[in-house]
C-alpha cells in the first residue's frame, strides 16, 4: 500500500516543477496548518529515487525530459504500452521508488502544467488500496478539469497553467486529503 507515482499520460506535453515527498512527525498534531507541510518531514528525493515508463519502443528521451528542474512527460495515443506484455494504454510514468509505507501519515506537493487539449489521463496516483480498487487515489484531467477518479471535479479549468497540488494520505484513519492551490478540496476514504 501506499506507492506513490505522478504520471501525466498526454497528446502534447506536461510539466512537473518541485515535486516533494513528505513524512509527518510523530509529534506533530494532526490539524491543517496554514502551510500544509508544516508538522512534516520532507523526504530527500532524487534522480536514483524515480523510474521512468514510457513507450517501450521509444528511448527515455523520446518521452521524458529533465531541464532546469521541470520534468517533462508526453505520450501519443498511437504509442505503445510500456513494455511488450502490458496490457494498459500507452503512457509516460514518473514513479517515485523506494517510499512504500502501510502506516502513518504522508505528504505529496507538486506544481504541474497540463496542456490545452489534455484529457483523460492521470496525473498523479497512489497504488494500493484495502478494496476493490488496485489505487488509493487517482487524480485525472477530463475536459479541462481536474478531477479524483472520474468525479467529483476537484478544479475547474485546469489547462494552461500551473497550480499546486497537496496530497496527504493518512493511512491510519483511511482518508487521504487533496488541496490544489492551497485550498482543501476534496476528501476521501
Amino acid at each position: 500500500m501506499g506507492a506513490v507515482c505522478y504520471y501525466v499520460a498526454a497528446a502534447l506535453h506536461s510539466f512537473i516543477s518541485c515535486f516533494s515527498l513528505f513524512m509527518q512527525r510523530a509529534s506533530s498534531s494532526h490539524h491543517v496548518h496554514r502551510n500544509l507541510t508544516d508538522g512534516f518531514t520532507q523526504l530527500p528525493l532524487d534522480h536514483k529515487d524515480i523510474e521512468i515508463q514510457r513507450p517501450y519502443d521509444v528511448p527515455e528521451s523520446a518521452r521524458y525530459s529533465f531541464v532546469n528542474g521541470v520534468h517533462k512527460m508526453w505520450v501519443y495515443s498511437s504509442d505503445k504500452p510500456h513494455s511488450k506484455n502490458s496490457r494498459t494504454n500507452p503512457r509516460t510514468e514518473l514513479a517515485i521508488k523506494g517510499y512504500d509505507y502501510s502506516s502513518g501519515v504522508r505528504q505529496f506537493e507538486a506544481q504541474g502544467f497540463v496542456p490545452r487539449d489534455t484529457s483523460g489521463v492521470c496525473v498523479m496516483q497512489i497504488f494500493g488500496a484495502s478494496h476493490l480498487r488496485a489505487t488509493t487515489l487517482m487524480i485525472t484531467t477530463n475536459k479541462g478539469s481536474l478531477s479524483y477518479y472520474r468525479s467529483p471535479v476537484l478544479a475547474p479549468n485546469i489547462w494552461n497553467r500551473w497550480f499546486k497540488l497537496n496530497v496527504i494520505h493518512d493511512v491510519d484513519a483511511s482518508t487521504v486529503k487533496i488541496y490544489i492551490d492551497g485550498i482543501f478540496v476534496h476528501e476521501a476514504a
